[in-house]
């Protein structure tokens, strides 16, 4: 046996040595155009759009769930169907029926949830004056109502200041349903800190640094089997 490599087999080892420092010296450079690694949770409240749709704001806060799997409310015994909501039998629980049979994926579960976002943000919205998301979250008499007020309060010089603090609790009131058209009424529980401030910052009503507990009572309504899944706020009230 020989105790070396014959000069063959040398070639090959300098010819290796030599392809590996080559590719490592293009494929490890930085050219300034990588992408970030992809990260599934970034993306996890972006909206799924058709490939050719706009990239516009998505409004669609108070939706009436009908692509999440669940098991229809129909398929489930009427003793069942809306325990904790309504006693069978009901007013209430008849208008369910009738919105579960129009729309087979309604979730009263995920509609409350859609409902108390849909809740922080008008009442976010009115206190900020911001007209453009009021517009597409009410009904045409009730933005009248706010835009009224808020165009009230901006003639005084007022502004006002609210922070969420909760949402306590929120729950089904009622519900009708008049041919398509669908309500659902909710009453709202919650604790929030509100002031309102004159032209030249003075406390006008409410507190900066008071957490107040406040009731509201909302009715949402739709129009069931339109494409459209917003559900509108219709009439507002205050609770007790």
């Amino acid at each position: 046996m020989q105790d070396s490599f014959d000069i063959t087999t040398l070639i090959f080892i300098v010819l290796a040595v030599f392809v590996i420092w080559r590719l490592r010296s293009v494929l490890g450079q930085k050219t300034g155009n990588e992408q970030p690694p992809f990260d599934p949770m970034s993306r996890r409240d972006a909206p799924l759009r058709p490939s050719n749709a706009p990239a516009e704001p998505d409004h669609n806060v108070v939706r009436l769930p009908g692509a999440n799997g669940a098991r229809p409310a129909t398929d489930v015994p009427p003793a069942e169907r809306w325990k904790g909501i309504a006693e069978p039998g009901t007013p209430k629980a008849q208008a369910l029926d009738g919105i579960a049979r129009a729309e087979p994926g309604f979730d009263p579960a995920e509609f409350l949830e859609g409902a108390k976002s849909a809740y922080e943000m008008i009442v976010t919205a009115f206190a900020q004056g911001d007209r453009k998301t009021l517009k597409d979250l009410l009904s045409r008499d009730v933005y009248e109502g706010f835009e009224r007020a808020i165009t009230e309060r901006e003639r005084r010089g007022e502004t006002v200041e609210t922070t969420f603090v909760s949402i306590d609790r929120a729950e089904m009131a009622g519900a009708e349903l008049q041919g398509k058209t669908a309500q659902i009424v909710v009453r709202f529980l919650s604790k929030l800190i509100t002031a309102t401030r004159d032209s030249s910052g003075n406390v006008v009503d409410g507190s900066p640094e008071t957490v107040a507990d406040v009731t509201d009572v909302w009715t949402f309504a739709r129009t069931l089997g339109s494409r459209d899944p917003n559900w509108q706020l219709v009439a507002t009230e205050a609770g007790q």
